[in-house]
Parts: C-alpha cells; structure tokens; sequence
C-alpha cells in the first residue's frame, strides 16, 4: 500500500511538471531588433567632406566619431574605409562603400550628428603602398561638373607617376567624381610644393588647395 501511495505520488507531480497546468501564462512578446542593411563589395565609394572651423578639430575628435560611424554603418548599409584629417585648416574626408549618397549622411547624423558638406560619388585607381616617411597629402583640382572622365584622370596620374621620383612625392591613389567633375590625389611628399611641381611638369593641372592630412582607420 505504501508503495502505490508513491507511485501514485510520482505521477502526479511529473504530470504537474510537463504541463500539466492549462493556466500557465506563456509570454509571447517578440522581440524587436533593427534591421540592417548588407553591404557589398560590388557597392560604389564615396567621399564625404567636412568643412570644421580651421584649428578646431583633432585628429583624436575625428578618430572617436569614426568609431561611432563604424558603430551604426551597418543599419544603412555602409562600410566606411578610411579618414584623413588636416587639423590646421579643419577639413575631414571619409572614404566609404555604400548604397547612395543618403545612407552616408544618414549614418554620420546618427552616429554624431555631424553632417558633410559634401559628398561625393567616386572612382579611382589602383592604390599602392605608402612608404610612411614623409608627410601625406590630399591635392583637389575643381575641373568643373562634367569636365573630366576616369580615363583623362588615368592618364593625368600616369604621367604624375613618371615624374614624381624627381620631387620625392609618391603618388599612392586617386579619386574623381566625373559628374561634379571633383579630382583627389592622394600623395607623401617633402612638402606641399612638391606635389605641385610634379602636377605642373606631368600636366599642367594644378590643384585648387593641397591638405597636409594624417589618415586613420
């Protein structure tokens, strides 16, 4: 007789462990996540610029938003590469891969509210490696929108290429926004009028202002 009482016992708390109460509440609240949107080696690049105040941003400012624009990119799609800072005349660049022109706004908006002045959608050539002894530069020629196309600029940087050991610049890339008709080189060199000259002796075209930047990833 005992030994029913426990079997009999047994049963009735493994039926009450495995559901055997029909009131049980059972939360069904989903979870909400926010999509992301998937970035792809096959997007196009862009480079956006911020127009700060001369002599009011850091290299180390840039580098902690860079971080919180790599912390919120991949809600809209992007996948931002590389910055260059020139802290004395407060000029930012970002190279990214994205969707369009809004997804790169829409990610510096969120991550920390500031906006570029520009953004420009661009091609470029084939980057070699930096030497990392000299100082590092941005040159930008303003050609004029739609006065200047990939292969012009292929051939401008060729020649840019075949002179640069005579100033000590290396040209590393290049990028140019055919529909703005923007140009941005991309250089080590001694000094600013260095790569100048080597753009004068190679074609003629100088750049409208050189930055003497520091890049960061």
């Amino acid at each position: 007789m005992k030994h029913s009482f426990l079997l009999f016992s047994f049963v009735v708390l493994l039926f009450s462990s495995c559901g055997g109460n029909n009131n049980r509440k059972v939360d069904t609240t989903a979870t909400t996540t926010t999509p992301t949107v998937t970035t792809s080696a096959t997007q196009p690049y862009f480079i956006d610029v911020h127009d700060l105040e001369p002599g009011k941003v850091s290299f180390k400012d840039v580098e902690g938003a860079h971080q919180k624009d790599l912390a919120t990119q991949d809600k809209y799609g992007v996948k931002f590469l590389k910055f260059w800072v020139d802290e004395k005349k407060g000029k930012v660049y970002c190279l990214s891969q994205a969707t369009n022109e809004s997804s790169v706004t829409n990610t510096h908006k969120e991550a920390h509210g500031l906006i570029p002045a520009n953004v420009y959608q661009v091609s470029g050539g084939t980057e070699v490696m930096a030497m990392g002894n000299k100082q590092s530069f941005i040159d930008v020629h303003e050609m004029g929108s739609g006065k200047v196309t990939a292969k012009d600029v292929a051939g401008a940087h060729a020649k840019d290429l075949a002179v640069q050991g005579k100033y000590g610049v290396n040209f590393t890339n290049y990028w140019v926004d055919e529909k703005k008709g923007i140009i941005m080189c991309m250089s080590e060199a001694p000094n600013s009028d260095a790569v100048k000259k080597a753009h004068k002796e190679a074609h003629g075209l100088l750049p409208a202002y050189v930055l003497n930047v520091k890049q960061g990833e």
